[in-house]
């Protein structure tokens, strides 16, 4: 570059300056295109200043038709519990309606939203503690269309009166439960009493029983003799009931002899009554003789048959005396038995009372703790324990580069966005010109008025940080927000001016199209993880991604390692955005130029 090509420069900047000033008319242009991005953010960063702590005036439909119910003889109305606590909360205009009213208001559009308390919200809170426990519910009314931000602002309100329902019951659930926690503690201190008591009376019966124990075996020597006398016994009887059975035999033998004797005998009585006439014989002591002799035979017979059953019977008597003599071991040997299992049994129940007497010790021992622990527990304050129930964890928020107001925290986007929108107004307003039909060269051309348009981004950028601190908006490190706002200012004009210049009105469609794009995918509002692959993908190519991090550090909180990058690509944008602009506007002034001529003969461009 020769001294003519910087000369040529210079002039440039020279008339372009005179121009500036050449008539109010032109000055008043130029500080509106100075002052207008400004506005572009300052407006936006007002408007969402506290967009969540102005929510007090959304008007949020309360119904409540809550019929209450009695728990352990006292009344209790959870919705009229819930409609104090909602009084005192400002976070929505909490408006309480009739059912009819609440849906009608929801459905014209009056309220953005409303939640209805049924009749028996208290009476199922109450039913945790019956038999068949039933799930409270409550209807929340939504009108999606009225409005989309309004829609997920009633959400939150929603969920504020769930959390509060929600703490509320469960405050109510628990503090019943600790008052039976107390009859529990009364209940365990009792049966641990009385389990002290029984093992007392336990280890009492397993002393007698081993005072019993002891008797028993005293008793089992006397047994065991009693029952060796029996068996001695019973041997004398086997052998006495076989000399029975012995002299039976002899005596049934006797007894035939007998009876063949008798029946001799009458046999010669019956012959002598034949042979002898009855009326021969004289009456006296002949007679009678003869006669002594149907009845001698007769009762010797008799005495026979006596015999043979008395034989019998002393046989059967023998075998019975046998069978009993050998019953009579049997009773001897179990009695032994007997005696020693009472032996076993008494000594096993000794150990088994004086076991369960120490269990009973060692559980009411630990019922009596478990009291202790509990009676601890249950004098606790009730109102402190209801504190806790209503908020058992607390969540200690710990802020990292804390920012007072959401406005403050959306101000790096809405800046860096004037400034891209106040580079584009700028180089429409102030249209880059082409060398053809100048003196001057495409290169001439492009440095030459390109100092003119970073003069205008500067002052734009000093405009947007004042109107910025007038607003209040949270700056942690001034020099450095200063610095980083104008060299974004700058950066995005030369980008603005050198895609006008080089390629005129194709370069103003490239910037609203950069433009559009970059609302999304820069990160600036809502995560870049959140929003669609396409944007996700854009994000890294983006120039707005790497000037809001730039300003978002400056302005919040400066991480170096964020900064640093940042900068450099921002840096980097605008070198090498000069050196393709001039190779490109060296190629394509004329093609530009005449592309612009015959859109300006059609009269509508």
């Amino acid at each position: 570059m020769g001294s003519k090509d910087i000369g040529n420069i210079v002039e440039i900047i020279k008339n372009d300056f005179k121009s500036a000033f050449s008539n109010p008319i032109v000055i008043i242009v130029l500080v509106a295109i100075i002052i207008l991005p400004s506005l572009y953010a300052l407006l936006n960063i007002q408007a969402c200043w506290d967009p969540y702590g102005n929510t007090g005036n959304v008007e949020f439909a309360i119904a409540n038709l809550d019929n209450g119910t009695t728990m352990e003889g006292k009344k209790l109305n959870i919705g009229n519990e819930l409609v104090k606590d909602l009084k005192k909360n400002d976070k929505f205009k909490w408006t309480f309606v009739t059912e009819d009213e609440l849906r009608d208001g929801v459905y014209e559009g009056k309220y953005y939203a409303g939640i209805v308390i049924p009749k028996n919200l208290s009476e199922n809170v109450v039913s945790i503690t019956k038999d068949n426990p039933k799930q409270a519910k409550l209807e929340y009314v939504v009108n999606v269309k009225s409005n989309p931000v309004a829609t997920k602002l009633t959400d939150t309100g929603a969920n504020t009166v769930y959390t509060t329902l929600n703490a509320k019951i469960i405050q109510v659930i628990n503090l019943a439960a600790y008052g039976k926690l107390g009859e529990l503690q009364e209940g365990l201190a009792s049966g641990a009493g009385q389990l002290a008591s029984g093992g007392s009376q336990l280890q009492a019966g397993a002393s007698q029983v081993s005072d019993g124990a002891g008797q028993v075996a005293s008793g089992v020597g006397q047994v065991q003799d009693g029952a060796s006398q029996v068996k001695q016994g019973s041997s004398g009887v086997q052998q006495g009931a076989s000399q029975v059975k012995q002299g039976s035999s002899g005596v049934q033998q006797g007894a035939d002899d007998v009876k063949q004797g008798a029946s001799q005998v009458q046999q010669g009585s019956e012959e002598l009554d034949s042979a002898i006439d009855p009326s021969l014989i004289p009456e006296g002591p002949v007679k009678e003789y003869v006669s002594s002799n149907s009845e001698l035979a007769k009762g010797t017979s008799q005495l026979a048959d006596g015999a043979v059953q008395l034989a019998d019977g002393s046989v059967q008597l023998a075998d019975g005396s046998i069978q009993l003599a050998d019953g009579s071991v049997q009773v001897a040997d179990g009695s032994v038995q007997l005696a020693e299992g009472s032996l076993s049994l008494a000594a096993g129940a000794q150990l088994l009372g004086n076991a369960a007497a120490q269990a009973l010790f060692t559980a009411a021992g630990s019922l009596g703790s478990t009291a202790d622990q509990l009676s601890a527990l249950t004098g606790i304050n009730e109102t402190l324990l209801g504190d806790y129930f209503f908020s058992p964890i607390k969540l200690d928020r710990h802020e990292v580069f804390s920012v007072p107001d959401y406005g403050s925290n959306v101000s790096p986007f809405y800046i860096v966005l004037s400034m891209w929108v106040g580079a584009l107004i700028t180089c429409v307003m102030i249209e880059p010109k082409s060398s053809v039909g100048t003196k001057y060269s495409p290169f001439e051309m492009y440095a030459g008025k390109l100092i003119l348009y970073v003069v205008m981004s500067i002052l734009q950028a000093c405009v947007t940080i004042t109107g910025a601190h007038l607003l209040g908006v949270h700056i942690d490190n001034y020099p450095l927000f200063i610095f980083s706002a104008i060299l974004v200012s700058m950066v995005f004009m030369i980008l603005m001016y050198s895609l006008i210049s080089a390629i005129g009105t194709v370069g103003k469609g490239v910037a609203v199209v950069l433009l559009v794009l970059q609302i999304s995918a820069t990160g600036g509002i809502y995560p870049i993880q959140i929003m669609h692959q396409f944007f996700q993908t854009l994000y890294p190519y983006m120039p707005m991604t790497y000037a809001i991090k730039l300003l978002r550090e400056a302005q919040l909180g400066v991480v170096w390692s964020n900064y640093w990058p940042a900068l450099a690509i921002l840096l980097a944008i605008g070198i090498l955005t000069v050196v393709v602009s001039v190779a490109i506007k060296e190629k394509a002034d004329k093609p530009s130029k005449y592309f612009e001529d015959k859109l300006e003969e059609s009269g509508l461009f």
